[in-house]
């Protein structure tokens, strides 16, 4: 209660408020901000004011925060993201109720005034001299609206926030200043438009239209009069007010509103009564922010999106910039994701892996020729709930994935061929292959230097049935260790490291990988399904690689078109060469160890992984038309997939064929259905040499007719350290010295 002497009046503290208020206005303020030809403020405040000519451009039109929609290649909508809930909207697009409403309750002389209503300020000194503090605002709508651009322009930043709303006369000033200038430039209907988009009404909506869907589920275009009335009142306190939580005070509220509105003729006292006795009925929408909400399983999509926009210069000099523009938001992303695909994928991937499983699984699909992604999911759903992550499994870690990605196992052997078939080996090759043998003392390198097996590291077969001599196509199917790392001996580490930057293989921290034999034929460093996915994709392209892309088109709040990354193709190997690749995965799926992965209605290739300790599985293959990697393991490589239950079904050992295969199969299958089954292009790899009754071929059988030389296969050179192992039985491997990771493949 304000402190009154016995007769009534004004103590003299209050006197003299009420005095020096008015005179401050009606001098210093009027004569600087109302008469700015005056040309003196006489006023301290460093910085407060500028010249009147140097009003900034966002207050005629301010780049508002929206939502962004993120589309899949159909249209769909996937998921809408935003820092700031709001769709702008014309005041066409507003109803009538909500326009007269706000200007009855917030300023209601809003069409009579200028930018300062004179009266209304003198009223308000008054009644704040009267009780002691600020019992009443003199704010116009239009100098509310010049407010609201600062605290948008502040964004998230606290200190900018506070800066944009502090109580102090020189901030007062600048914004009567430019509200003058806005109304000069602006007009009152185009102030009232960007009010109502900009202004804050509670629930995390910004603006009339937010408000509408997010209260009423509806347009702000079909508000009724009893709606708009709530949430015109919501503006002066929006958490006091918040119909969700205290339908009581907010009904109060609207009453006022209504009753406001009757008294300045905008409806009438019977119209008002009405609405009075209309109770508040809510449709509320809850808020559906973030790629938390994306359907079809598309959550990490939706991540990869946001994170390709963030990481690309085509939408900005920097990061900061580029998050700048993401924040303000208001693009509409149509993005590659195929509708289809991603359900099957998804469909898949619940099928074979639960989300409550001691391991998880990851699916990527990439379009041959255009690198497009199609597909994207895991079985740790999007979250922060136990079972959830928000850790992509499917790509890189710049990219929001793992810190290194998993090991790839024997999918890596198809690489180490192809380098091979480049280097002119023919798909014939021999090699001995022993059960067990140890890796090559030296093998050659990109550097000169050569890599030297010091720690005398030796590499097994799965089973010690496994011994060869072997011819490569067998080799393949049966994911043979030695015989690749025979083979890599012999051509040297250094195509291969070629192959692999050609087809886009790095590790899952974007390092290249290390020329070492381990790492180099069977696969034990990380890398991601994207980019697995992503260059056995050039093999079903005929050897030219894409990089992956995820946007399409990026269209901006006012329909303009942002230009977008492209997808860069570039021959990674001859086309001789990568059909003969396909055709030596065609033998994987058909009788190799991806049986349980192979299609029968349409040509496809693939081929199967498993690493040391079965704490990782794999299976990537691929049709003319579409490529897929699929994986599955121990997120933290703390979990060997032996006498273990995965989605419902008992493993005593799981295999790259016998899990990640049906989920591949299953997917495929989905995604695949309804499209063209265009064949690979066939080529005839001749038989291997004869057999001698165990299904080897004989030393001294020629591969290629009228060959001759002195090794057991003439034109194939095999050097003697090759050849280890003994017999092929008993031994364990070693799998010391970082060198080892080999591959138990089935």
């Amino acid at each position: 209660m304000p402190k009154k002497r016995s007769g009534g009046g004004l103590t003299g503290t209050q006197q003299a408020a009420k005095f020096l208020g008015v005179s401050v206005l009606s001098g210093a303020v009027l004569a600087g901000i109302a008469l700015p030809a005056a040309g003196v403020l006489g006023l301290a405040a460093k910085g407060t004011v500028q010249g009147f000519d140097e009003i900034p451009a966002d207050l005629k039109r301010p780049p508002l925060s929206q939502r962004t929609t993120i589309l899949d290649a159909e249209g769909g909508q996937i998921a809408t993201v935003y820092s700031r809930d709001r769709t702008v909207v014309d005041l066409k697009d507003i109803s009538p109720y909500m326009q007269k409403a706000i200007v009855a309750i917030e300023d209601s002389r809003f069409y009579e005034h200028g930018a300062i209503d004179l009266k209304g300020v003198l009223r308000a000194l008054n009644r704040n001299a009267q009780s002691g503090g600020v019992a009443q605002g003199a704010s116009t709508l239009t100098q509310q609206y010049v407010k609201n651009v600062f605290v948008e322009e502040a964004g998230d930043d606290p200190d900018k926030v506070a800066q944009a709303t502090q109580q102090t006369l020189g901030r007062k000033i600048q914004e009567l200043k430019y509200a003058i200038q806005v109304e000069e430039e602006l007009g009152k209907k185009k102030i009232l438009e960007n009010y109502l988009n900009i202004t804050f009404f509670g629930q995390q909506a910004y603006g009339v239209e937010a408000a509408a869907k997010r209260y009423f589920s509806k347009s702000a275009k079909d508000l009724t009069l009893e709606e708009a009335a709530m949430l015109a009142g919501l503006v002066q306190s929006p958490s006091r007010y918040d119909p969700v939580n205290d339908v009581e005070e907010a009904t109060k509220r609207r009453n006022i509103v209504l009753q406001r509105m009757a008294a300045v003729g905008d409806i009438s006292q019977a119209e008002a009564d009405r609405a009075k006795a209309t109770p508040i009925q809510l449709k509320v929408s809850k808020p559906k922010n973030g790629c938390i909400t994306a359907v079809d399983g598309a959550g990490f999509f939706c991540d990869y999106v946001r994170e390709a926009f963030l990481s690309s210069p085509v939408f900005g000099k920097d990061r900061e910039e580029r998050n700048k523009i993401w924040n303000r938001g208001g693009l509409t992303i149509r993005t590659t994701l195929d509708p289809q695909a991603q359900k099957a994928t998804q469909a898949s991937i619940t099928e074979h892996v639960y989300q409550s499983d001691k391991v998880a699984t990851a699916v990527t699909m990439v379009q041959p020729g255009t690198g497009k992604i199609l597909a994207m999911g895991q079985s740790k759903p999007y979250g922060f709930g136990k079972d959830e992550t928000q850790i992509n499994y499917s790509v890189n870690k710049s990219m929001g994935g793992s810190n290194y990605g998993f090991p790839v196992g024997s999918t890596f052997k198809p690489f180490v061929a192809a380098a091979a078939l480049e280097q002119g080996r023919p798909p014939t090759q021999v090699y001995s292959a022993p059960y067990q043998m140890p890796y090559p003392d030296s093998v050659s390198t990109c550097g000169g230097k050569p890599w030297r097996n010091v720690g005398g590291d030796t590499v097994e077969n799965e089973n010690e049935k496994e011994v060869g001599p072997y011819a490569l196509r067998e080799a393949m199917e049966l994911s043979v260790n030695t015989y690749f790392v025979q083979m890599i001996a012999e051509i040297g580490m250094c195509p291969v490291t070629e192959m692999t930057d050609k087809l886009g293989v790095v590790m899952g921290n974007d390092k290249k990988l290390p020329e070492k034999p381990s790492a180099l034929t069977l696969g034990s460093d990380g890398m991601s399904p994207l980019t697995m996915a992503t260059a056995y994709a050039a093999f079903a392209n005929r050897g030219t690689y894409c990089t992956p892309v995820a946007i399409e088109s990026i269209k901006t709040a006012d329909g303009k078109s942002m230009e977008v990354p492209k997808s860069a193709c570039t021959k990674a190997m001859s086309e001789r060469t990568a059909d003969t690749i396909n055709e030596l995965l065609g033998g994987v799926v058909d009788s190799g160890t991806g049986r349980q992965a192979g299609l029968s209605s349409r040509d496809n290739a693939g081929k199967t992984g498993t690493t040391d300790g079965r704490k990782n599985a794999w299976f990537v293959g691929y049709t003319p038309n579409l490529s897929g990697a699929v994986w599955v393991g121990s997120p933290t490589q703390q979990v060997e997939m032996e006498y273990i239950t995965i989605g419902g079904e008992y493993h005593e050992k799981v295999f790259g064929g016998q899990v990640p295969g049906p989920i591949w199969k299953d997917a495929m299958t989905g995604a695949l259905e309804g499209a063209d089954s265009p064949s690979f292009v066939p080529v005839a790899i001749p038989d291997a040499p004869k057999p001698d009754g165990k299904g080897k071929p004989k030393p001294g059988d020629d591969p290629k007719p009228g060959g001759g030389g002195h090794s057991p296969w003439p034109g194939i050179s095999i050097p003697p350290d090759l050849i280890g192992g003994g017999n092929g039985r008993g031994g364990q491997g070693n799998n010391g010295g970082g060198n080892g990771g080999w591959d138990w493949d089935r």
